[in-house]
């Protein structure tokens, strides 16, 4: 199949028309007809506007960027397989961007900062890649685990504390936008940047605005100075091992490092936990499989994988050369887009698309090949132990509006969910101790105990009196130690679950 649009990013050079010509637009869409992954069909429903793009030119579809900007969209779950798995076919350099060398695409364009080449391993192949992400994962594989899931718990725990005396709360606004950055903060060792501004600046340099270059422009004004720091003071942090790595990374690439670390794993995790717990607030069957124990926290992570994965897409790849892919006639130079929400409801893998793909890691939410996410357990683990910490909180969560009132805002990059308001009966604060030292180190347990709603016991009988003459009993060990390790059964799990096993099976999973 080959497309009848004679300015596709396919044809050959001059015969495209320059981005945003209104002679060449029709009604709802872009010159010659291009559909727009932006503006108000986007935004309302990208997942309709793939399958509008599925079904009128198969795996591979043109479309138009912001500025209406020609690129490929790759929509089957194969096809976005091949490219991401050969980058000698399809590179990660954006220098290769035909649009960027003449000057087409200029360096103010509003997706500037996801495009623009730099020295990241996500823009280099073949030897420069392995030595840019080895040191990434090397950092990465100096995480304590354990230790980030206590600082997880700990941060959740905050968070609940500061609205869950209100009894209503918007958990996108006061707990998903917030807890990552909370928790990547403190792994760079940059718990003192934690604020609003960072939050927010995070979200909005990916979203193509026209503030996303200043966005861009403070987040890594902040990375460098504290990348400065490090140099003269190093800490066990991820930076410091950037810093100090082998591959001898210079302090222009550990601060672009850093921002592609923080930023990707922000918005990513940001949006995964939005949507795990609208699934949680709106799916009777969803929620009823988690409460009743046949769907634990980090499958029911997976499956919100395959439904709605936090980034829709990623861009790009570029044709290293002429080839045929997916149907169409790629040019060298074109740029590609990889499709991870379409390629997961791609009817070829997966028919039903509200069948349970429980068990099931073959979606591609943290894309495939030699630039797949490097860090994406560190976000599972952000959302499955911070929506764990928040449900034990907040077991009667409940919607606060009809399901139909909830609204998305959508970017190349993702579709992100505006509000989720929420409903429960109002609880005191519980008490949260000082955040914990380097993430390296054995960290004291946390001094607060979640519980669930007392529940009505038999009456107990009196303890009989014990006779003057008897010895007093020795006094019982402090229970304060104790207390710390015992966890409840939340009220959503199985009460008749064996408490001796709940209790193992919650040390584990907090890393106690």
């Amino acid at each position: 199949m080959t497309t009848p649009f004679h300015h596709l990013p396919g044809a050959d050079d001059g015969a495209l028309p320059p981005p945003g010509c209104p002679a060449h637009a029709t009604v709802g869409r872009g010159p010659g007809g291009l559909r727009r992954l932006y503006g108000p069909e986007h935004e309302n429903d990208p997942m309709g506007l793939y399958e509008k793009l599925r079904a009128e030119h198969g795996p591979v579809a043109p479309v138009l960027l912001n500025d209406d900007v020609p690129a490929w969209l790759v929509l089957g779950h194969t096809e976005n397989q091949h490219m991401t798995r050969t980058p000698s076919q399809f590179s990660r350099d954006s220098r290769h961007w035909r649009l960027v060398k003449d000057g087409t695409v200029p360096p103010d364009h509003p997706l500037a900062p996801i495009f623009t080449w730099q020295p990241l391993c996500v823009f280099a192949d073949g030897a420069e890649h392995e030595r840019l992400r080895g040191a990434v994962t090397d950092s990465i594989g100096r995480i304590d685990h354990r230790g980030v899931r206590r600082h997880i718990n700990r941060f959740s725990n905050r968070l609940v504390n500061e609205f869950c005396q209100d009894g209503r709360a918007d958990l996108v606004s006061r707990f998903a936008e917030h807890l990552p950055m909370m928790v990547m903060c403190q792994i760079l060792g940059m718990a003192e940047e934690y604020n609003e501004r960072m939050v927010q600046c995070a979200r909005d340099m990916i979203k193509g605005t026209a503030t996303a270059n200043s966005s861009n422009a403070y987040v890594m004004d902040v990375l460098r100075k504290h990348v400065a720091r490090r140099r003269i003071t190093p800490e066990e942090d991820f930076t410091t091992w950037l810093v100090e790595h082998p591959a001898g990374l210079t302090d222009d690439e550990v601060s672009q490092h850093l921002r592609l670390v923080l930023i990707a794993a922000y918005e990513t995790t940001a949006n995964l936990i939005a949507n795990v717990l609208r699934m949680v607030l709106t799916d009777p069957r969803f929620r009823a499989q988690l409460s009743g124990g046949h769907m634990t926290l980090p499958e029911a992570v997976e499956q919100t994988l395959w439904d709605e994965p936090p980034f829709t897409t990623i861009f790009g790849r570029w044709a290293v050369g002429d080839t045929e892919f997916g149907g169409q006639q790629i040019k060298k130079g074109d740029a590609l887009i990889v499709g991870l929400a379409a390629a997961n409801v791609d009817p070829v893998v997966r028919p039903d698309p509200h069948a349970s793909m429980q068990g099931n890691r073959a979606h591609l939410a943290f894309s495939s090949g030699p630039h797949e996410c490097p860090g994406q357990d560190i976000g599972r683990a952000i959302a499955d132990t911070g929506i764990d910490a928040l449900l034990m909180r907040l077991p009667d969560l409940q919607l606060a509006v009809e399901e139909h009132e909830l609204r998305w805002r959508s970017s190349l990059l993702s579709r992100h969910l505006i509000a989720l308001p929420a409903k429960f009966a109002a609880r005191p604060p519980q008490d949260v101790v000082s955040s914990p030292g380097a993430m390296t180190r054995v960290t004291p347990l946390p001094d607060w105990q979640v519980e669930s709603p007392p529940r009505a016991s038999a009456p107990q009988p009196e303890p009989e009196p014990v006779p003057r003459s008897a010895p007093m009993p020795a006094p019982a060990a402090s229970s304060s130690s104790a207390a710390q390790t015992q966890a409840v059964i939340p009220a959503q799990r199985r009460p008749a679950a064996p408490k001796r096993m709940w209790q193992s099976v919650t040390r584990w999973w907090r890393g106690y």
